[in-house]
């Protein structure tokens, strides 16, 4: 796939893996508009990339939502990077944090869907792309929130992929595992196949101009989980819980 002169909506672009996938689309010729809540961030981006605008952007809010969309304008394509994260295990459940994850991992996922498909459906031509996570595939200890919100974004790209993959509308889904983050900063377990996000980015790129539905990685880890979805309950829960 040829980036170069399309025109591509980043969302959750201020930091991390949004950031470096922002820098290395536009090095391939990509014109972006990233979006997130960090105003100053974004302009700081914006202002080191050729063909390249920012437009701050609150995902938890539909009207916010709608209205970054509308000063987008024309868009080839759409990158859902957004995403908020707290360890959090089912003894020390925090509601405020819990329903930020849903809000704005999963809800906010739909909302910037929404908000960019009917201009791909009218045309018969775009490129959505999702970013899932390798928590999502199943259950995990302390994902309280995480997890459950990456399951139902990785569900909402598998279900638009079912609507959509005999349409001129592309839709991906990328499921990264560890990041190095100030979000997994926050952890305080090991987190093997650590990726950089300049490394994350290769990955998602190398789909995004591949012909593929989804990519989970790293590819050795990713088996992982990918391989206990197939396990009996009573197995999983005695490897994992």
């Amino acid at each position: 796939m040829n980036f170069a002169g399309k025109t591509y909506w980043l969302i959750g672009a201020s930091e991390g893996l949004g950031e470096a996938l922002a820098r290395k689309m536009a090095a391939h010729g990509a014109h972006l508009i990233l979006s997130a809540r960090n105003a100053d961030k974004l302009a700081a981006l914006a202002a080191e990339l050729p063909h390249a605008r920012a437009v701050p952007c609150d995902v938890a809010s539909r009207d916010s939502v709608a209205a970054a969309a509308a000063e987008a304008g024309h868009i080839d394509g759409m990158v859902w990077l957004a995403g908020v994260y707290w360890p959090m295990t089912a003894q020390k459940v925090d509601a405020a944090q819990a329903e930020a994850m849903a809000d704005v991992n999963f809800t906010g996922a739909v909302r910037a869907v929404a908000a960019v498909l009917p201009q791909m459906v009218a045309r018969d031509a775009g490129h959505i792309v999702i970013t899932g996570s390798l928590s999502g595939f199943r259950g995990l200890p302390g994902a309280i929130g995480y997890a459950a919100s990456k399951a139902g974004t990785m569900v909402l790209a598998e279900s638009l992929y079912c609507d959509l993959h005999r349409s001129g509308v592309r839709v991906q889904l990328a499921n990264p595992g560890f990041i190095k983050t100030r979000l997994t900063a926050k952890n305080d377990f090991a987190m093997p196949f650590l990726m950089t996000p300049e490394q994350a980015a290769d990955h998602m790129l190398r789909l995004m101009a591949s012909r593929r539905f989804k990519s989970s990685f790293p590819g050795a880890f990713s088996w992982l989980f990918r391989g206990a979805q197939v396990l009996p309950d009573w197995l999983y829960y005695r490897i994992f819980a």
